[in-house]
């Protein structure tokens, strides 16, 4: 079995792989919300903290399983205890759900990608009405932004309960996006090896092209420095806290299956140690790397909407009391209006609705986060620079790479347990396993391209995974450390290595990170039971915004089946591994 399983060409290939699936969407887009809800620069302390205690260990933990056991996550549990097959089913579940939405993701980038070569973008100007006597009225209370992704790109409902039908176009990117991905894997690490290096490397190449771009851009200080200005008050918050620990668990990848998966390919004697510590540096290190050009655009946005907001005001104030061309600016505004309103309250008093209160704070503390920042806030700002095509082409193209990278790891969890076991791969070529897993998932995932599929992509992208993961993750560490024994696996490291397992490790494997976990399972738990009815984000046509409603009883009971369906795996598996045995060992005792 040892001999016949396929390994990584080299290391690198193995630590790119692992970079691949780790870098994601969330380092780009749920990084720099965090940074700005909770703090700027003081983020960075708890965030690093978690890195230490959290990250890294658990990382190592994963690592080590799949490199020590050599095989796929239902496998690599089995062999540490037949009972705890179920942690492994439960991760493939969770990586099937997510491979059924996050390809969606994909599918949106290939969509602007396309419409990235138009001259000019089409997000930047709103389209005529019917009559072609001025601008449609959806775009015009909205922005041309969220027209075009609300309404032409997802061609959103109304509510959850008005489903629509498949939206052929996105669904044609869908089926481009699960092809891409299966020519990726269609020959397991073979193809998958070659296909890192890109989708390792090319965002980076991306993001250092913006972050040069970013920083010679009007207003990008402004950005910076909201970034970089530590709120050291948000350090008593202990929500700051918790959200550092499930940034860094989430953004890892852990107890998905698919870092087990990966390291199941490397060479026993690889040292999987420093492949963790490598792995989870790059991985925070570009988490900050894509705030600063993230911070920077918005800066630039932030900038450009507050300096046009002041133009509107002057001239609207220079009109109405006729006032000098270039007398009201910046400085004298706030002074000039006070003036005016006392002078002439009347007059003041007809304009006043129609004066917008300019604040470039206010603009830089609207935090946005997941597909508003990446949709609509980099594409406000890509359509006000020059050459925005180039910008927007570049931008569409990096998420491709984080979202196909991520995708390789997501299958890879899915595939190495099928591929591994001996029933379905002496029935079916590694190539047609593959191609099952994107068909079924494909035909899924056209949920999400109906008119109605964008909130069913919420429900999925906030339920189908948190909980889930939190339990599969405690569960590993405390069947690594406790059932198979931390001096056992201590030996076993140091047997496959060479090296000897620090102190550091086996105190944050047996105590630290288990008890973290505990607690953000317990916070979530609570949350949840707080929150009373779970709501979502609606778009309203009539009024060009998002509206909140009350999920309906049927989608309840599709979130309580996403959080029970996996987290159901571990105990029903062990029961029924339990009961088998039972039952041998009934038969056994008859026969004798």
């Amino acid at each position: 079995m040892e001999k016949a399983r396929p390994l990584w060409a080299n290391p690198l290939q193995f630590v790119f792989a692992c970079i691949s699936y780790a870098v994601g969407l969330g380092n780009v887009w749920r990084f720099p919300y965090l940074c700005q809800m909770y703090g700027g620069g003081s983020f960075l302390v708890p965030y690093i903290i978690m890195l230490i205690v959290e990250g890294m260990p658990l990382l190592y933990l994963e690592l080590a399983v799949g490199q020590r056991m050599r095989q796929g996550s239902i496998g690599a549990w089995r062999t540490i205890s037949p009972y705890l097959s179920g942690v492994g089913v439960a991760s493939v579940v969770v990586s099937f759900f997510l491979s059924m939405y996050y390809n969606v993701i994909n599918a949106w980038a290939f969509w602007y990608l396309f419409h990235s070569f138009q001259d000019p973008l089409p997000w930047s100007v709103c389209p005529l009405n019917g009559n072609h006597t001025g601008y449609d009225e959806e775009c015009e209370k909205a922005s041309s932004t969220q027209y075009f992704w609300y309404r032409k790109t997802l061609n959103i409902s109304p509510s959850l309960q008005e489903n629509g039908g498949v939206q052929w176009e996105p669904a044609l990117c869908l089926l481009l996006a699960w092809l891409v991905v299966y020519l990726c894997i269609l020959r397991g690490t073979e193809s998958t090896g070659k296909v890192v290096y890109f989708t390792a490397s090319l965002p980076y190449c991306v993001l250092i092209i913006y972050l040069i771009r970013g920083l010679t851009l009007h207003g990008a200080t402004n950005g910076l420095m909201y970034m970089f200005t530590p709120k050291m008050e948000q350090l008593a918050n202990p929500k700051a806290w918790i959200n550092a620990a499930t940034q860094i668990f989430f953004s890892l990848g852990l107890g998905f299956g698919s870092l087990i998966a990966f390291a199941s390919y490397n060479e026993p004697s690889s040292n999987c140690q420093k492949h963790a510590i490598i792995v989870s540096l790059i991985n925070s290190f570009t988490s900050i790397f894509a705030s600063i050009v993230t911070f920077s655009i918005y800066g630039f946005k932030a900038t450009f909407n507050y300096e046009n907001c002041l133009k509107k005001v002057s001239l609207l104030l220079t009109n109405t009391f006729d006032l000098e061309d270039g007398f009201l600016t910046a400085s004298n505004l706030e002074q000039v209006k006070g003036y005016l309103a006392s002078a002439y309250p009347t007059k003041y008093s007809e304009v006043f609705p129609q004066i917008k209160n300019c604040s470039l704070e206010s603009e830089l503390d609207t935090a946005v986060q997941g597909t508003g920042l990446a949709f609509i806030v980099y594409t406000e700002a890509i359509k006000n620079m020059e050459v925005s095509q180039l910008w927007s082409v570049l931008y569409f193209f990096m998420l491709l790479m984080l979202g196909i990278g991520s995708m390789l790891g997501n299958t890879a969890a899915i595939l190495t347990p099928l591929t591994d076991s001996k029933i379905i791969s002496s029935h079916l070529p590694k190539e047609a396993i593959s191609g099952l897993v994107c068909l079924v998932n494909c035909a899924i995932g056209m949920v999400f391209t109906m008119e109605a599929g964008n909130y069913w992509f919420d429900i999925f992208n906030d339920y189908a995974a948190t909980l889930s993961l939190l339990l599969i993750v405690l569960v590993e560490t405390i069947a690594v450390c406790y059932v198979y024994g931390l001096r056992r696996f201590e030996s076993d490291l140091k047997a496959m290595t060479g090296r000897a397992v620090s102190w550091y490790w086996k105190v944050m494997w047996a105590g630290v990170s288990p008890l973290l976990i505990v607690s953000l399972f317990v916070f979530y738990l609570s949350d949840y039971i707080l929150t009373g009815t779970l709501k979502y984000q609606a778009w309203d046509a009539s009024q060009g915004q998002l509206v909140t409603k009350d999920y309906p009883a049927y989608a309840l009971a599709v979130i309580g089946l996403l959080v029970a369906s996996s987290t159901m795996c571990i105990p029903l598996v062990a029961l029924g591994t339990f009961v088998l045995h039972h039952l041998k060992r009934g038969d056994a005792a008859s026969v004798a």
